[in-house]
């Protein structure tokens, strides 16, 4: 039986503009190669104005996803920045509680908003892929390492183990058809570095975008989004974290390292280092802020004995693994490498 996938768009629209069409035009071709049949949501090519000025419509297209008897997998086209414009739609009544658990979820950077929603409405999803970050490279294929991930997940429902990459990649300025075809520059990438605590841990995944995360927290950016994201219990408690491995990166955004500083503590503040086993860190952005945020990860936990791991080939830094939310997950720095339990 050929497997669906559905597009959607749950925060930017940008895969609606013409100026992406190239863009577009790959990555349905590399879809259809991989067998896969491709549908996307009513709304998601609708443009950057249109899905702004609708989350309603967003919304809708997720639920229309999730019922779809068809759609085997749903991926998000792109982040963003407002998505959780998405929650009184899909939570005031129950309406993710309702929906089918049997769909897998797949993006990243501001759809850590949309892991979080589907976390407490009970789903498992994966976080580090999209359809325009990924699927549309516009060298002559994918990455190798993404690749080697996105079609382990399409073909089995899993992921077996995250393991470094060799290489890493600059973040591309560029994305005109002119550069279809074009290498992006890389460098030779070091494996998992123990930043401090055990090199051996365990618990359940849970986390995403330090820069979504914050937001939940500080108003700087929507003043509505703390209050409405505390309105739902959107953020797990300091309890909900017990026992949990945290994930957190950063994106393209690249956060200053007195912002990123004031992430960590509201993180801290919300009683999270103090529960979780352990901190998995995605390698920044062209590495950038690399040593300050680590220098920062040290003092703000201040929690020397809790694990943190970093330079994980995770979010916005190229290549890009796929991580499995709510699975049991086994971490060996040492062997270098993290192995998943769907069983357990």
């Amino acid at each position: 039986m050929i497997k669906t996938i559905t597009i959607v768009s749950l925060s930017s629209g940008v895969l609606g503009e013409d100026f992406v069409k190239h863009e577009l035009d790959i990555g349905v071709k590399r879809l259809e190669d991989f067998g896969l049949k491709v549908k996307f949501a009513p709304h998601a090519l609708k443009g950057i104005e249109y899905v702004n000025d609708h989350p309603d419509k967003r919304a809708e297209d997720l639920l229309t996803a999730l019922q779809d008897p068809e759609t085997d997998r749903i991926m998000t086209a792109i982040g963003g920045d407002d998505t959780y414009r998405l929650l009184s739609y899909l939570l005031d009544n129950d309406e993710l509680k309702n929906a089918p658990r049997d769909k897998i979820f797949l993006g990243f950077s501001d759809t850590t908003i949309n892991h979080l929603m589907l976390h407490r409405a009970g789903m498992r999803t994966f976080y580090g892929q999209a359809f325009l970050s990924d699927i549309c490279e516009l060298d002559r294929d994918m990455l190798p390492y993404t690749k080697a991930y996105f079609q382990e997940l399409i073909t089995t429902g899993q992921i077996s183990c995250t393991v470094p990459s060799e290489l890493w990649y600059e973040g591309r300025s560029d994305f005109g058809a002119a550069r279809i075809g074009t290498v992006p520059v890389s460098h030779p990438n070091g494996g998992f570095e123990l930043l401090q605590g055990s090199g051996r841990f365990s618990g359940r995944i849970l986390g995403g975008c330090i820069d979504s995360m914050f937001d939940i927290f500080d108003p700087g950016r929507y003043g509505d989004m703390p209050a409405l994201c505390a309105k739902y219990g959107l953020f797990p408690t300091a309890e909900e974290w017990r026992g949990r491995i945290l994930l957190l990166e950063s994106s393209e955004e690249k956060m200053p390292p007195e912002k990123y500083e004031r992430a960590l503590k509201a993180l801290k503040d919300a009683g999270v280092f103090g529960a979780v086993s352990g901190v998995l860190v995605g390698k920044p952005m062209d590495e950038c802020h690399d040593a300050e945020y680590k220098k920062l990860l040290r003092e703000v936990v201040d929690e020397p004995n809790l694990p943190i791991v970093c330079n994980l080939n995770v979010g916005h830094a190229m290549p890009r693994c796929i991580i499995p939310f709510g699975v049991w997950a086994e971490v060996d720095v040492g062997r270098q490498v993290i192995s998943y339990d769907f069983s357990r």
